[in-house]
């Protein structure tokens, strides 16, 4: 029997507040243990949570810009299970009442765009951090850090509309590109700061009626959880196909062995015994506040796509990889602002820029060449002044130097030979110097003008204009 996958994701992101959500420790990620905590992220008694108000705002940014409705009124819920990295033993959430509600996201798949629900997305506090010391008396024991204690989430929950471990991976990174782009969250999922929980089942072929779910709990990179749903669909194909019934449980994801582990039953909603928080009052939202941040949203990464691909005239691709982050996007608009042509700008991004920044793993908002020298460099080179060569080891130097490209240029002498009859001197020169070359080519070997050139260009020390050596070289070779 064929079985078709349902897919779910719950997505949690820490917010990049200043503050924690009901308290005024920092939110800084690490520290010594214990030392980013107070009273109120203690949970400790008679103590009084105060909602941060920026959780709020980037609450609804995060809705308007995943087409959320935005609820007038929503609450705070107290979620109750025993765990240690839970000082309170229960977790301020939502419950019933979200503070957004029924969006979606458009995600592209092989060439085609397919849209994913949203059901909802609400506000929590994280939970501390659980660290496995060792052993003692043949006794594992653990430490916990509640540094983390109180850091603000927003839970991203989606409808069950994925179909595939690639589309999961495509929904993920979309709302990692979008919540970059609204500035909520540095999205540094080594930090934790963006995590996911996936719910799978399977179901026959041509069944309505969804499967049993399995969840795989906090994978914290995109391809561990392409990885991890792939393994599921495994483990759960065979044990359908054998007969065997598939249990609704919690799952951990082991990344170095491949596999996924059982932990422990799934929670129902009547497990958790959720009650209103007695000590928050219920959220108001005032709609002309809503309309205020519904107004400032930055262009997003669907629409800025768009821009470009009709204002600069990019393919699909070009305009997807230069837009995939914010700050890559702003880059990109500087440069073709400051008068680069917009593909040789793209390509440069795309390429030298690119390739220099991951060697030395920055980001580009710290790139040493500045958008209005890359495009300074780029206009040498359409002028004829550079050619594309020589531009690489210019730019290198503007790299390494933090000089402009026509001061480099101008120093180290690289101004372009364009003089035709300079060059046509130097080319004579190679042709005599080289008759075997020269009696391939007339033999039919086209290879051999590549050679010349390459001498050319040696002999010039990459200086010559390449258009117009091959231009003089083809003439003589022809006997024009």
């Amino acid at each position: 029997m064929q079985y078709g996958k349902v897919i779910g994701l719950e997505v949690h992101t820490e917010l990049k507040t200043a503050s924690k959500i009901f308290c005024g420790c920092t939110t800084e990620f690490g520290g010594e243990q214990n030392t980013h905590v107070c009273p109120v992220c203690l949970g400790l008694p008679g103590v009084l949570p105060v909602l941060n108000e920026k959780v709020l705002e980037f609450a609804v940014r995060t809705g308007l810009a995943l087409n959320c409705k935005i609820a007038p009124y929503s609450k705070f819920d107290r979620k109750n299970y025993y765990y240690p990295d839970l000082p309170k033993n229960f977790q301020t959430s939502q419950y019933d009442l979200p503070i957004c509600v029924g969006g979606y996201l458009d995600i592209e798949v092989n060439g085609e765009t397919k849209r994913i629900g949203i059901t909802r997305v609400h506000m929590e506090e994280d939970a501390g951090k659980l660290v496995h010391a060792g052993t003692i008396s043949n006794s594992e024991y653990a430490l916990v850090d509640y540094n983390r204690t109180g850091v603000p989430l927003l839970e991203i929950v989606s409808e069950p509309d994925i179909r595939t471990p690639e589309e999961a991976k495509a929904y993920l990174e979309k709302i990692k590109s979008i919540l970059s782009y609204i500035d909520v969250s540095d999205c540094k999922m080594e930090e934790g700061s963006l995590r996911c929980d996936a719910n799978i089942s399977l179901r026959p072929l041509g069944q309505e009626k969804f499967g049993t779910k399995a969840e795989v709990k906090n994978v914290n990179s995109f391809k561990a959880v392409q990885r991890a749903l792939e393994y599921e669909v495994e483990r759960q194909t065979e044990i359908l196909s054998e007969g065997g019934r598939i249990i609704q449980e919690t799952r951990s994801w082991d990344d170095s062995r491949g596999i996924t582990l059982s932990m422990r039953n799934k929670e129902q909603a009547e497990d958790y015994r959720y009650f209103p928080e007695p000590d928050l009052v219920p959220i108001v939202v005032d709609p002309v506040w809503v309309e205020t941040i519904c107004n400032n949203l930055p262009e997003l990464p669907d629409a800025r796509k768009k821009r470009i691909m009709t204002e600069c005239g990019l393919s699909a691709y070009d305009a997807e990889v230069i837009t995939a982050t914010r700050a890559m996007a702003d880059y990109y608009d500087e440069i073709v602002k400051a008068g680069a042509e917009a593909k040789i700008a793209a390509n440069w991004l795309m390429g030298d820029v690119s390739k220099h920044l991951n060697s030395c793993v920055m980001d580009i908002r710290f790139c040493p060449v500045s958008p209005v020298n890359l495009a300074e460099m780029i206009s040498l080179i359409e002028k004829g002044t550079i050619s594309g060569k020589i531009a690489k080891s210019v730019f290198e130097s503007m790299w390494n130097e933090g000089k402009t490209a026509g001061e480099i240029v101008k120093e180290q002498g690289l101004v372009q030979m364009s003089d035709a009859g300079e060059l046509d001197g130097i080319v004579a020169a190679v042709m005599a110097a080289n008759p075997q070359s020269v009696a391939d080519f007339n033999a039919g070997k086209d290879r051999a003008i590549g050679f010349l050139v390459g001498q050319i260009m040696k002999q010039t020390k990459g200086r010559a204009n390449p258009e117009l050596v091959n231009r003089i070289l083809k003439d003589k070779l022809t006997g024009k």
